[in-house]
């Protein structure tokens, strides 16, 4: 389970709530219509959002394995790898 401290929960949330909103935005503009280019931009704007998001939660996964395998001795490196890998 991951278990991120206030701030870092705050944070990804705000974010994905963000890109929430900017996806609704990129929807909006394609119903109206607009210029491929806009839209483009928008949804890259969505995608960064995400990925930071999920970047964070990423991280906090992988610090958590380590700390775990510091207390077992042992670091879980599949678990590492399909952690770091999920975005890949």
């Amino acid at each position: 389970m991951v278990q991120l401290n206030r701030s870092e929960l705050t944070a990804v949330v705000n974010r994905l709530r963000r890109a929430q909103g900017q996806l609704g935005g990129v929807l909006a503009m394609i119903d109206d219509g607009r210029e491929c280019e806009d839209v483009v931009t928008q949804l890259a704007a969505v995608s960064k959002a995400i990925d930071r998001a999920a970047f964070t939660i990423i991280a906090q996964s992988l610090r958590q394995c380590v700390i775990d395998g510091q207390e077992t001795g042992e670091v879980d490196t599949k678990r590492l790898e399909k952690i770091f890998l999920s975005m890949a």
